[in-house]
């Protein structure tokens, strides 16, 4: 499994993300219903402008001629703990596909989160 943060001007990476949040949508856990294409056309472009905004995906069959197929994610927005005098992160969505759950992407899906939220200075992680 290789596990990445997302760069919003990488198609392969924009696909993953639409791909997946169309799955993570029907799925029961995000309410079962399609997005609007519209909604999806415009999400990588919108998390695109928001500096705070990341993404962490996770890919099986990566090789030297591409990630593989994308089969988990986390987005992911930063905001300010008064409390603490630091950054904080919030895992907005997490979400792994169906054949690829209970084998640890998950674990390594928030490795990710925390490492990049650690590399922000954040003093807190939240969901």
């Amino acid at each position: 499994c290789l596990v990445v943060k997302a760069d919003y001007s990488n198609a392969e990476h924009r696909s993953a993300i639409e791909n997946l949040m169309s799955q993570f949508a029907l799925d029961p856990s995000g309410g079962g219903t399609a997005l609007p294409d519209e909604v999806l056309s415009n999400m990588v472009r919108e998390l695109d402008k928001r500096p705070y905004a990341y993404t962490i995906l996770a890919f099986t069959g990566a090789s030297a001629s591409g990630p593989g197929t994308p089969i988990g994610l986390c987005h992911c927005f930063e905001s300010f703990s008064t409390f603490f005098g630091k950054g904080t992160v919030n895992i907005h969505d997490c979400f792994v596909a169906a054949s690829f759950r209970r084998q640890g992407v998950n674990q390594l899906l928030l490795r990710g989160v925390e490492e990049e939220a650690r590399a922000r200075g954040a003093g807190r992680l939240t969901l």
